[in-house]
């Protein structure tokens, strides 16, 4: 870790409390940075909604949640008018606090999908770093520009967003996402399919019922439903017979059912920028057959375990899977799983990169 404890104000996206069971890869990833953070003997205030874990009781920090309004579909690509309302104003409040005392605080943790903290960043007296997660945000891009970098430094998840944003003038450095081991731990496997993830369009978990079926085999979803719409007209009439939908599961639930299955399906419809399932899937020693798109296939890279698929393509995914599973109870092969994930992105080496980073921003503002 540094030389020394650091004080991080680490900033949440505004669309869901950070809390277990995570609303999404984001969030987990989010919650996981504060933790590990936390743990290694770092001070980290936490700006985030209301209802999230390490928030005090009171404080200016902790922002008011985004509510739907009575009889609306909530989606994850849309937003109600209390966030226009209510969330971005306090998240100026609460940059406002930063920059009232930035001797309290050495760096800023910047994970927020509105672009405020990056218009804010030059003004805090605090060096900021920013993770990108997302494709490129027109938003962003214009913060960026107008504060002529000033004052925020970049990582992306992915060298596919990391090539994105650069191609946009964002320039950003390499820094994947990690996973604990100790919260995904090596199982069984099993003779079952799973899919886990976020039940919206972009993620397609239809297509694992497709490929399920045609082998005949049984399969479990789990995930939160982030489009209704979706879910109800989609997914869910598939559902039946030897498709289950668990629902959403505590991460220790989930890391259970994960471990006991013989494959993962990862089923990405969009450029998934750095796609959080494999890596977890990974470590539990389940191997996974995705389809080849955005940073997915530098995971597949990495590691052992992971065959991949042009977009789409049902019938090749269909083929892989049913050579692939049959190694899904072989444990000399989940070991070698699990140890290639855990090589490549344990949580560990990325909070060990992520702390030199800060340690090195820091350095240089005290110089300057």
């Amino acid at each position: 870790m540094s030389a020394r404890p650091l004080r991080i104000v680490v900033i949440a996206p505004l669309r869901f409390p950070i809390r277990r069971p995570h609303a999404g890869g984001l969030e987990s990833a989010v919650w996981a940075e504060v933790d590990a953070l936390r743990r290694r003997g770092h001070e980290v205030t936490f700006v985030a909604p209301e209802g999230s874990d390490f928030l005090p009781p009171s404080s200016v920090f902790r922002l008011p949640p985004v509510t739907w309004p009575g009889g609306s579909a909530p989606t994850d690509k849309t937003w109600p008018e209390s966030y226009h309302r209510d969330s971005a104003p306090a998240l100026a409040r609460a940059l406002d606090e930063i920059a009232a005392h930035p001797q309290r605080y050495d760096v800023v943790s910047n994970h927020c999908l509105h672009p405020l903290p990056l218009q804010r960043a030059a003004g805090l007296g605090v060096p900021m770093v920013t993770t990108l997660h997302t494709p490129v945000d027109d938003a962003f891009v214009a913060a960026h520009a107008g504060s002529h970098g000033a004052g925020s430094a970049f990582f992306s998840v992915s060298s596919h967003t990391r090539v994105e944003w650069g191609a946009a003038g964002v320039p950003s450095r390499l820094l994947p996402n990690g996973v604990d081991p100790a919260a995904w731990a090596l199982g069984p496997g099993g003779d079952d399919l799973v899919w886990f993830g976020r039940i919206v369009p972009e993620k397609a978990p239809h297509v694992a019922v497709e490929v399920a079926r045609r082998l005949g085999r049984r399969l479990v979803i789990a995930g939160r439903i982030g489009d209704e719409t979706y879910a109800r007209e989609v997914l869910l009439p598939r559902i039946g017979g030897d498709v289950e939908y668990a629902g959403e599961l505590e991460p220790a639930a989930l890391a259970r059912l994960v471990g006991r299955s013989g494959l993962a399906l990862a089923t990405p419809a969009w450029a998934e920028p750095f796609g959080l399932v494999g890596p977890e899937a990974l470590m539990c020693g389940t191997p996974v057959v995705g389809f080849a798109v955005g940073g997915v296939p530098e995971i597949a890279a990495a590691t052992f375990g992971m065959q991949l698929v042009p977009a789409g393509d049902v019938d090749e995914m269909t083929a892989r899977v049913s050579g692939l599973l049959p190694n899904g109870t072989d444990a000399a092969f989940r070991a070698l799983v699990r140890e290639s994930a855990e090589r490549r992105f344990s949580l560990a080496a990325r909070i060990s990169a992520l702390e030199a980073a800060f340690a090195d921003l820091v350095t240089a503002e005290t110089a300057a």
